[in-house]
């Protein structure tokens, strides 16, 4: 395993963060211990997951991801051994969290107290916004339209209220997620002008079908140290080539949810095709070629990975042993021209 200091912290992470969405929905609190322990037994000390999982998301399911963490941390006495991501839930698609979503002071404290119940732990490693307070491209909008929604809620009181968490030392540090240049650049700005926690990090998605972070958000990174947690690696799983020509493997999650049609548009699965193509021809296994691009770039902190059962952990976790020839990145450069940001 590769491990990295984030910028500004003192958190040395594992370059492959384990991703947990799953916990909940395909998978039962035994095959969570199971992976977490398989994880870390692989070098994986970094554990990312959210107060609104498991994925997709019910009233039934939600906080079962954070509890069946929590269980293992407790059963395996491990907490001093990993670093521990969590997410507090913006407003909007999601009102049975509590009853008035919002980034307010109220909500933000309520979230992270019920993420450390949930947990079992008293403090956070990292503690990130999900989605912002008001209206943005994320999950796959297109085309901009600015909302004139008036929130009485800020970027400066929501940063306002994740300090006074970190001060009173139930969070460390502080990152967004689904967030914008705007949206960086202002937490950035009114944490100097306030003397408030700095973020240190942003969590958006990053694969060969989606590179939209390097349009604006990656000089960002280059120059102010926020660096990237890459979600979607594999573009749901796609990248993997194993929902090519219509297959639809019997428990995969995106032949139960139709919901996860994102990566599947005609250009998505033109630049599929050609990427997998791409990856037999160099004898390398395509998801884990798709993951060792993302490793390799140089704005990333960590790629988070996810698996529904062992094997997949497995393979996923070991796409940091390879390294792709620079004739092989030439390549996927060449693919990237043909078929640019099908899926941003």
């Amino acid at each position: 395993m590769q491990y990295h200091t984030l910028p500004h912290t003192t958190l040395n992470v594992s370059k492959i963060c384990l991703g947990t969405m799953t916990y909940g929905q395909q998978n039962t609190e035994n095959d969570a211990h199971e992976q977490l322990s398989c994880a870390l037994d692989l070098g994986v000390n970094f554990i990312d997951t959210a107060e609104m999982y498991a994925i997709p998301p019910t009233p039934e399911t939600q906080g079962l991801t954070e509890k069946y963490i929590g269980s293992w941390l407790k059963k395996s006495g491990k907490r001093d051994n990993v670093i521990i991501a969590t997410k507090i839930a913006g407003p909007r698609s999601v009102p049975y969290i509590r009853e008035n979503m919002s980034l307010d002071r109220r909500n933000v404290r309520q979230a992270v107290e019920d993420s450390l119940t949930r947990l079992q732990t008293d403090y956070i490693d990292l503690y990130q916004v999900h989605w912002p307070q008001r209206h943005v491209n994320s999950f796959g909008q297109l085309n901009y339209r600015h909302q004139d929604e008036n929130s009485a809620v800020s970027i400066l009181d929501t940063l306002d209220a994740l300090t006074e968490l970190v001060r009173e030392g139930k969070v460390r540090y502080i990152g967004v997620s689904n967030e914008t240049p705007w949206g960086v650049m202002n937490y950035l700005r009114l944490a100097e002008k306030h003397s408030l926690s700095r973020i240190v990090s942003i969590q958006n998605p990053y694969n060969l079908l989606n590179r939209s972070f390097e349009v604006g958000l990656s000089e960002i990174s280059h120059h102010e140290g926020i660096e990237l947690l890459a979600y979607s690696p594999l573009a749901f799983g796609a990248l993997s080539g194993k929902y090519l020509d219509g297959v639809r493997p019997e428990g995969a999650r995106c032949t139960r949810w139709e919901r996860f049609s994102r990566y599947f548009t005609p250009q998505g699965q033109a630049a599929t095709q050609a990427y997998v193509q791409l990856a037999r021809d160099f004898a390398i296994d395509p998801a884990q070629l798709a993951l060792a691009y993302v490793n390799s770039r140089p704005f990333l902190a960590s790629t988070i990975i996810g698996a529904t059962t062992l094997p997949q952990l497995q393979s996923n976790i070991e796409s940091i042993d390879v390294e792709l020839p620079d004739e092989l990145l030439k390549r996927i450069e060449e693919i990237g021209a043909i078929h640019s940001n099908p899926c941003p």
